[in-house]
């Protein structure tokens, strides 16, 4: 799942030095977690910019929370037929339009709405993360 596109992605929604250190040492599925809480935290603080009326701001983090969007949709491997990619593509499209039209109309609403669309899917893949390791363990026993 982790790929050079991927992390190129990644890179570019977050510059930080010690969260660059975090990623490399992450598993993929960690990466998946993280770029989640991410785009959870850009729509957040998107929302509090909007009614700051700190409009530079609200363009700056609602882009970053569809880089981080784009950067999952580009992650899956939909040419494999896999449904779960398949509808995962299509919600991460959805999302980023729906970000757009919240950026355009400054709508807290659809910005909430996108934010539970994320944290609707952020607990399976942060179950995924945290069975890896006994996974792991099982296998290698």
């Amino acid at each position: 799942m982790l790929n050079s596109r991927m992390l190129k992605q990644f890179n570019k929604a977050y510059e930080n030095d010690a969260l660059k250190a975090a990623v490399y040492g992450a598993s993929p599925i960690g990466i998946v977690v993280m770029l989640y809480e991410g785009a959870i935290k850009a729509i957040m603080t998107a929302g509090i910019a909007i009614e700051a009326q700190r409009f530079d701001e609200k363009a700056r983090m609602i882009s970053k929370a569809m880089d981080i969007i784009e950067g999952l949709r580009i992650a899956l491997d939909v040419e494999a037929g896999s449904e779960a990619a398949v509808n995962l593509n299509e919600l991460y499209l959805y999302m980023k339009t729906r970000l757009g039209q919240a950026s355009l109309k400054n709508d807290l609403t659809i910005l909430a709405e996108v934010r539970s669309l994320l944290e609707t899917v952020l607990p399976a893949w942060q179950q995924v993360d945290r069975s890896q390791p006994a996974a792991s363990a099982a296998a290698g026993a």
